[in-house]
């Protein structure tokens, strides 16, 4: 700073009007590096009297101010320190104002630091630039400690939009672990003093290593925190690497770090080279699964985990219950997102065993009605869990754990499953349904528009009929759910048994209204006499027989706007809309593999539509049904699942079925009265092979196949949905489920605790599942705890398996025993805090032991 800037500043502070009580102006200038000692004598400001105060003339420059002259305005210029005891002008000091002139006061009386800590500021003089110092200016600190000036030169070094040492040491060590290329380590090294950033590190989270580095830092980190969910016992190799003192420090910065939304991805490539480095494998492979299954720092634990549900499976362990509850375990963990294909098709690989410890002496043979009762109670969700395998498979096609799985899941699905299931529903459709295809209580599906649609019209209400193309049973199980789950309205679900041959052009003809449905010489479907085959054939019997109706495409629906939908749907009362993603993936030899890809794509284009219906179009009354079912499965077929064609004459041959007026009996076909299917007017058979064997024809898909017999193909759902609006008679809103504190104390007295909290009610319809993030936080709503996660996803009626114990660990902080708190409770998908719970925390002596 020049003299003239010192004139200008002094000039413009003695020119300040005079506050309440003030006579005149005192400035003390203090000059203790004496830079201005020669220029002092020429100072000259207009109407200021200038006073060099020296060790000599003390009670003088007293009597000046006092007695001689107590009007004039004073600059008073001095070298001394004036806060001394014995400074005779001490008490004018008080009253009067200081003045500085060099770099480090200009500094301080611009940031508001208190001349105590000059020392630290003038260590580090380097830091403080242009840029600098407005960025540190902007953590608007409203007081100084030299904890709070070192914390934000590092932030500013750091980039960081608040001072925190915990952002600070997660943004060096996303950095890189090599200190020499680490440029927040270098920027400290140049404008700070790196010892100062490990003192730090020593202070609070006692890493106190001789050869400190960034690497053996994380490594103290990483092997402390785990060190909380591991026998230390078990650690005894990296056991250098867990901290003495302040563990719980490194559980939350670690936890932290992995819950970042973003941040988290350079923990998993960093925590990755960490295990290795500390040879986590050789570690863990010496532990029994229950010493580090509630472990999270580290991903081999998953990996551990996924390959002992595996590998007991395979050596047939049947600890069923205790595979799922450790899937269900790791969900709520950090790496889980990871390897969560891999754990989806574990668990439905278990549940397929599941299902066969229960049927291991075999499927039984029983009766045609016995059977159709246990598929559609039962047996249906091993087609589900086999299509949920394959979907989570197909997201992690080249892994070999699934590779492994997959052998077995083909296994059990169609050598064991499909093969008694089929074949006993084989013999039961010869023994009770060959020459009558009909079950006692069970709907044909030629009866569909009779029985469910037309008494609808006939009442004038409007109704939507949505026939989605080899929507099979368990899929239509899993719909019914969704919209029970998802929508204010009523669902409810009824097997219906196709007709056969199960083909698309004789479904969809069978659902239409109609007086009689036939074949005619060339295998083409007649519905009253006219084709059936395609849309617009189907909307002109549609509309023949009720006229204020219409039938579409669902892709047409889909893309229409709403006043466009509004305005092509006025006035109609029956609506049918067609709909065709599964069969239109399957029925392809090229596309058949992603069959369970476009059964996911329905389930969800469904559910859309149903959505459309009520909310653009006030539908209330929709039915969702199928014109056949599909028998799929992953694995070429042997030569033994194909069979010949006999010599008969045919009028239509397709993989699963054929048609002829000829009729006999042949080997391993079954053969299909068609009269109560059909009028039958040129007496026509069907002919379907037994179990789920293909007929060797050319061209086509053999994977996937209808027309045939089997239950997957003759099971077909009826979705019966009624929307109901809120506050009508019976609606019941769509409530997530609850999750309460269930501990009474809300005293804390130790860094690591534990919380109990339940599930207040089970899920079920119109009870859905809710995700909560559990912390604790103080007044301000930081973070001073881990976060532990709840899934509250529980189906059961005993309150125990709703019941969850967290562990949670604090920061080694000082706290307040007089505040509270709050043990803060958040919804993971809307972010809506649920509770604040207050808590005092006495921690007395800070302790990680956790009595």
């Amino acid at each position: 700073m020049n003299l003239d800037q010192i004139i200008s500043t002094l000039t413009a502070t003695f020119n300040e009007p005079l506050n309440d009580g003030e006579q005149r102006k005192i400035v003390f200038w203090v000059d203790k590096d004496r830079e201005f000692v020669e220029e002092i004598g020429h100072l000259s400001i207009d109407n200021v009297k200038v006073h060099l105060l020296t060790d000599q003339n003390n009670f003088y420059s007293k009597y000046l101010l006092e007695e001689e002259d107590p009007n004039s305005h004073y600059l008073i210029y001095t070298n001394n320190d004036l806060s001394v005891e014995e400074n005779w002008l001490i008490d004018t000091v008080y009253y009067s104002k200081t003045f500085y002139a060099d770099k480090i006061s200009l500094l301080l009386d611009d940031l508001g630091i208190d001349s105590s800590l000059r020392a630290v500021v003038k260590k580090y003089e380097k830091f403080f630039n242009k840029k600098h110092s407005q960025k540190f200016k902007s953590y608007g600190y409203q007081s100084y400690t030299e904890e709070t000036i070192e914390i934000g030169i590092m932030s500013v070094l750091c980039n960081l939009k608040t001072p925190d040492f915990e952002e600070i040491l997660k943004t060096v060590l996303k950095e890189g672990l090599s200190d020499e290329d680490n440029k927040y380590v270098t920027l400290m090294e140049k404008y700070f003093d790196i010892n100062v950033f490990w003192k730090y590190l020593s202070n609070l989270y006692g890493y106190d290593r001789e050869d400190r580095s960034l690497k053996t830092l994380l490594m103290h980190l990483t092997v402390t925190t785990l060190s909380h969910s591991v026998e230390e016992s078990s650690l005894s190799n990296i056991k250098s690497f867990i901290a003495e003192r302040n563990r719980s420090n490194a559980l939350v910065f670690i936890d932290h770090w992995m819950h970042h939304k973003s941040d988290y991805a350079i923990y998993n490539e960093l925590a990755e080279i960490v295990e290795k480095e500390i040879k986590l494998a050789n570690i863990v492979n010496q532990l029994p699964i229950e010493a580090f299954k509630n472990a999270d720092t580290f991903s081999y634990f998953d990996k551990a985990i996924i390959i002992y549900i595996a590998n007991s499976l395979e050596a047939s362990h049947e600890d069923y219950e205790e595979y799922i509850k450790l899937i269900n375990l790791r969900r709520v963990k950090h790496f889980y997102d990871k390897f969560q294909y891999i754990y989806e098709a574990l668990f439905y690989t278990v549940k397929m065993y599941e299902f066969y410890k229960k049927y291991s002496s075999g499927i039984p043979k029983v009766s045609a009605t016995d059977m159709w009762k246990s598929y559609v109670n039962e047996y249906h969700e091993m087609d589900t869990y086999y299509r949920k395998f394959y979907v989570a498979f197909d997201n992690e096609p080249n892994s070999e754990i699934l590779k492994k799985l997959r052998a077995m899941v083909e296994n059990l699905y169609t050598n064991w499953f499909m093969g008694d299931l089929s074949s006993h529903w084989s013999h039961a459709v010869e023994s009770d349904l060959k020459d009558n295809w009909t079950l006692p209580g069970i709907t044909n599906q030629q009866h569909f528009y009779r029985q469910y649609v037309a008494p609808k019209v006939q009442k004038a209400e409007r109704i939507f009929v949505i026939i989605s193309d080899a929507l099979r049973y368990e899929v239509g199980v899993e719909i019914a759910e969704k919209l029970n789950a998802e929508t204010m309205g009523a669902c409810e679900i009824e097997p219906v048994l196709s007709v056969a041959p199960s083909v698309t052009k004789l479904g969809m003809a069978s659902l239409l209204p109609h007086k009689e449905v036939d074949f005619d010489e060339n295998a083409r479907v007649l519905v009253n006499g006219k084709s059936s085959s395609g849309l617009e054939n189907r909307k002109a019997i549609i509309e023949s027989s009720v006229s204020d109706s219409v039938a579409v495409h669902a892709q047409e629906v889909f893309a229409m706007n709403k006043a466009g939908r509004r305005e092509y749907f006025k006035g109609k009362k029956l609506i049918y809309i067609y709909h065709d993603t599964i069969d239109a993936m399957g029925d392809k030899a090229s596309t058949e593999i992603y069959t369970f890809d476009a059964v996911e794509r329905a389930i969800d284009e469904i559910s859309t539509l149903i959505k459309i219906i009520r909310d653009d179009l006030s539908g209330t009354n929709v039915l969702i049904t199928a014109d056949h079912g599909f028998v799929y499965q992953r694995d070429a077929l042997a030569e033994s699942d194909k069979i010949d064609k006999e010599d008969i004459q045919t009028i239509e041959v397709k993989r699963r079925y054929m048609l002829s007026k000829e009729k006999r009996q042949m080997d391993g076909i079954l053969n299909i009265n068609m009269d109560s299917i059909i009028k039958n007017e040129h007496q026509l058979n069907v002919y379907v092979p037994k179990a789920t064997i293909r007929f060797k024809i050319q061209g086509s898909g053999v994977n996937f196949v209808h027309g045939g017999a089997s239950l997957q193909e003759v099971v077909v759902p009826l979705i019966k949905y009624k929307n109901i609006r809120r506050g009508q008679a019976n609606s019941r809103e769509i409530v997530k489920v609850d999750i309460k504190l269930t501990n009474t104390t809300r005293k804390i007295t130790n860094s690591l605790f534990h919380l109990s909290f339940f599930q207040t009610e089970k899920v079920e319809e119109k009870v859905i599942p809710r995700t909560v993030m559990i912390y604790m936080a103080d007044e301000n709503g930081a973070v001073i705890s881990n976060e532990e996660t709840i899934i509250g996803d529980r189906t059961s009626e005993n309150p125990e398996e709703r019941t969850f114990k967290l562990r949670f660990a604090l920061k080694t902080i000082t706290y307040d025993k007089n505040k509270h708190y709050y043990l803060t409770m958040k919804d993971v998908e809307t972010g809506v805090i649920l509770e604040r719970i207050p808590f005092n925390i006495n921690l007395g002596i800070v302790s990680d032991f956790d009595f």
